[in-house]
C-alpha cells in the first residue's frame, strides 16, 4: 500500500518547444508494483500546455484544480475542477491552462505506456 501527498514526489519539469510550464509526477507506477496502470499528476502553470500528440493508448483524466481546455477531435473543450475526460487511443490531444491558477490533472495510462 502507498498513501502519500503527491507533492512529496519530486516533479519532472517540462518546458520546451512543444510543452510549457509543466511539473509532472509519476505518483503510482512500476516502482510501486503497479502492473496494470500508471497514475500521473500534472501541474500546468497559467499559460502552460502539454504537447499536441497522439499514441496507441487511452487516457482517463480527472481535473483536480483550475480551469483549462482539452483539444480532441479537432476542437477545444473547456474543463474545470471536478471535470473528467476520456481520450481514446490514437486521438490527437492537448491540454492547456486557460486560467490564472495552476491546472492540476490526474491522468491514468496503461502500464505499457512510458510513465513520463
Amino acid at each position: 500500500m502507498k498513501i502519500i501527498p503527491y507533492e512529496g514526489i519530486q516533479p519532472t519539469h517540462i518546458d520546451n518547444d512543444s510543452a510549457k510550464g509543466i511539473a509532472a509526477r509519476v505518483v503510482i507506477g512500476k516502482n510501486d508494483g503497479a502492473d496494470n496502470f500508471c497514475m500521473r499528476v500534472f501541474e500546468i502553470a497559467a499559460g502552460g500546455h502539454t504537447p499536441r500528440h497522439a499514441h496507441d493508448w487511452e487516457h482517463e483524466m480527472f481535473f483536480h484544480a483550475g480551469v483549462g481546455e482539452v483539444y480532441c477531435r479537432g476542437r477545444w473543450n473547456p474543463v474545470k475542477s471536478g471535470s473528467v475526460a476520456f481520450i481514446p487511443a490514437n486521438e490527437e490531444h492537448q491540454i492547456k491552462n486557460s486560467g490564472k491558477q495552476l491546472l492540476v490533472v490526474a491522468c491514468l495510462i496503461p502500464s505499457k505506456a512510458p510513465e513520463l
